[in-house]
């Protein structure tokens, strides 16, 4: 079976590529956790200073396998309990590893791939990447990024906004808010991200090891609140209103939600 992610080294800088590019790089259990591996790797070797997250194929995130989430929905609380787990340890360790992780953003970056974005210390994305949240409208809701820290980068009312309503955003419109770093046409977005990775390598790493866990602090302050999150989604993952957002997603039709 062909590995989900792709761990590459370059000299001071890994590169870390979601390979699951037939679905979007859709997170299915198996990516969350190899994901974690290579970034543990990318922790454990001395050499390197900085990690790029990018995506194979026509997207970035496109966010959760929604196979695997209509299983989840039908399964018990303990297994939609233990997945959520999981993806909470992804998104605590990208920000918890003392290196940065830069993600090179393309293609959707949407619902829990967003939230992953958001994990990421900084973000450079092509001029064609879209950016947003889907829960509301798929039976689901942001626990692990946006409830935390979006809020902190867009603003609390352009945050419930970007939640509520479920759009889609421009690059541009995501970098006015502050949401990202920067934009770049697609044939430079690796060009560009090098760039940055390469400016980090040469300041002081244990003055950026140390940066890295002051920005956290506010973060490490709301971790109880990705716990509620996931006592959140454990229970609404095994309702009715949940499995028929996934299902209309599938069916490409509108859902229809009843109180």
């Amino acid at each position: 079976m062909e590995s989900t992610v792709i761990y590459e080294v370059k000299e001071e800088i890994c590169t870390v590529t979601l390979n699951r590019p037939d679905v979007f790089n859709a997170l299915n259990l198996q990516l969350v956790r190899d994901l974690v591996s290579a970034l543990r790797r990318a922790e454990s070797d001395p050499k390197l200073r900085v990690v790029i997250l990018k995506g194979a194929g026509k997207a970035w995130c496109a966010g959760g396998d929604l196979e695997e989430l209509l299983k989840l929905t039908k399964g018990s609380a303990a297994d939609r309990r233990a997945y959520l787990l999981d993806f909470k340890a992804m998104i605590d360790t990208v920000r918890g590893i003392s290196k940065p992780v830069i993600a090179a953003v393309h293609g959707a970056c949407v619902g829990g791939g967003n939230e992953l974005n958001i994990a990421c210390d900084l973000t450079i994305a092509s001029e064609k990447a879209k950016f947003g949240q889907a829960g509301p409208r798929v039976g689901s809701m942001p626990a692990f990024g946006v409830p935390q820290n979006l809020q902190i980068l867009v603003g609390e009312k352009r945050s419930r906004e970007i939640t509520y309503l479920c759009r889609l955003y421009t690059a541009q419109e995501a970098e006015a808010m502050g949401w990202i770093n920067k934009v770049v046409p697609p044939e430079e977005l690796d060009t560009e991200t090098e760039k940055w990775a390469n400016e980090i390598v040469k300041k002081s790493p244990t003055a950026i090891t140390l940066a890295k866990k002051m920005h956290n602090v506010y973060y490490d302050l709301l971790s109880s609140s990705a716990e509620i999150g996931v006592e959140m989604l454990t229970f609404f993952w095994g309702t009715e209103e949940a499995r028929e957002g996934m299902l209309a997603f599938k069916e490409k039709r509108e859902p229809v939600f009843k109180p």
